[in-house]
């Protein structure tokens, strides 16, 4: 179904300039791993301000027990009992797994749920079709194997940061921002927003989403609610674009003591309450490939780059990227997708990121053969789409991120051809790079 959708924006106190957006929906996936954004839903806002992730019952740790460790192709079991309550089974349920330490399947009540062999990079799970009130019954079984791309990481308790959370059937599925400036070339910035709204009973239902956006300083900028009928089991996106007065004075910039921040708060709503709230935090700025040259604001980048991976914890991590800074860095390099709150870290700290996926196969890089270097096998295409996916859907909402890169120095050929042609054709304006493209077309810059 087609239908346009229309969303003032503020141009002056008397003038309004409207956005259009023809949006189509869209069905539903049924289950399994999922990309997204990387965000976890509250529902009060003092808790969503706070990032109180343990209020409210939407949130619940993820950390399950070794039960046996095995030899084959299997290395180790894990499993949990949860309790899943009765309110949970009555809307959506996802897992979020990182700090695995090595690929793994996950299982649900006896049924595969997935197989993911990427041992670095956080995974989502849409776990509503499996899921039951009352117990249900875990398990997680480490693979023995590792890939020929498979790279190494930061060691970090095992499971750590790894959660369940709920979502109500009328929700946000995911969302798509940036501050940037205004496209008529105007002195403001223009917030480009999409909400992707979601509806997952089986009939039309009416979903209001809306959002509300505060200056550095805490002045409120704007705020705004739409109202959609989504076809049942689908999603359906709704776009804003106001115009956002006096973000030049804020500009997001490395380097800078004290890089602003506006904070932005999704929410839904219904029958006049509010049900659900988002928080995030972004920079004014927009980072653009022009002639070759890496672009924001008018103004050329020169990135003085600096490979690091976070830490153990964040802690360390801050102290550590600000010794970065300290000495002239302005641009982190990490060999593969780092926690969330890393990208975090680097948008407080005014810090570019060039993020990395988690492809890492060094060994036969020179070998060009078909199936020589495992960029070039067919076989794992798939694979090497997948990583890319799950690195650009975490990161690509963080200001800091001003381009991606396909993975370490691994050889080039028909898989990262592929990789590169996927994140083209979701990304319009941050570069992608690769060192090993060496001249070929599968490269930015």
């Amino acid at each position: 179904m087609k239908r346009t959708l229309w969303t003032a924006a503020l141009a002056a106190c008397t003038l309004t300039a409207a956005a259009q957006e023809e949006s189509a929906a869209r069905p539903l996936a049924e289950g399994g791993r999922i990309f997204r954004t990387e965000a976890v839903p509250y529902n009060a806002r003092h808790d969503a301000d706070a990032r109180n992730r343990q209020a409210g019952g939407y949130w619940m740790e993820f950390r399950p027990e070794l039960i046996t460790r095995s030899e084959g192709e299997i290395s180790a079991f894990y499993g949990a009992k949860i309790d899943i309550p009765f309110e949970w089974t009555d809307g959506r349920v996802f897992l979020h797994l990182e700090n695995t330490g090595a690929g793994y399947s996950l299982w649900l009540n006896d049924r595969p749920v997935a197989e993911v062999n990427d041992p670095l990079t956080p995974a989502e799970f849409d776990l509503t079709p499996y899921v039951r009130q009352g117990v249900n019954s875990f398990r997680v079984l480490m693979h023995a194997r590792r890939l020929a791309i498979d790279g190494q990481g930061v060691q970090r308790p095992l499971f750590e940061n790894s959660y369940l959370y709920y979502q109500n059937r009328r929700s946000i599925a995911d969302f798509e921002i940036a501050l940037v400036p205004d496209t008529l070339g105007r002195e403001f910035g223009m917030l480009d927003l999409k909400i992707i709204a979601c509806n997952a009973y089986n009939y039309d239902e009416p979903v209001t989403v809306g959002y509300d956006i505060y200056s550095p300083d805490g002045k409120l900028q704007e705020f705004n609610m739409t109202e959609i009928t989504i076809p049942g089991r689908s999603t359906d996106t709704v776009r804003y674009t106001p115009l956002i007065y006096h973000t030049y004075e804020h500009r997001w910039e490395a380097g800078s003591k004290n890089p602003p921040l506006y904070s932005v708060m999704l929410f839904t709503r219904r029958n006049g309450v509010y049900k659900e709230y988002m928080p995030l935090k972004i920079g004014f700025g927009k980072t653009e490939l022009v002639d070759g040259r890496l672009m924001r604001l008018g103004k050329e980048l020169r990135l003085v780059k600096a490979q690091y991976n976070a830490a153990a914890d964040r802690k360390t991590t801050l102290s550590e990227l600000k010794a970065l800074k300290a000495k002239g860095n302005n641009t982190i390099c990490p060999s593969y997708p780092q926690p969330v709150w890393f990208y975090e870290l680097c948008d407080q700290l005014g810090l570019y990121v060039i993020d990395r996926a988690a492809i890492d196969a060094p060994e036969k890089r020179d070998d060009r053969r078909v199936g020589g270097t495992p960029s070039n096998d067919p076989r794992l295409v798939d694979e090497y789409i997948e990583r890319v996916k799950s690195m650009y859907y975490r990161s690509r909402n963080f200001t800091c991120v001003v381009a991606y890169d396909l993975g370490c120095p691994s050889g080039n050929g028909y898989n990262m051809y592929k990789a590169y042609e996927w994140l083209k054709s979701v990304e319009k304006s941050r570069p992608v790079i690769y060192s090993d493209a060496d001249g070929e077309w599968n490269s930015d810059l």
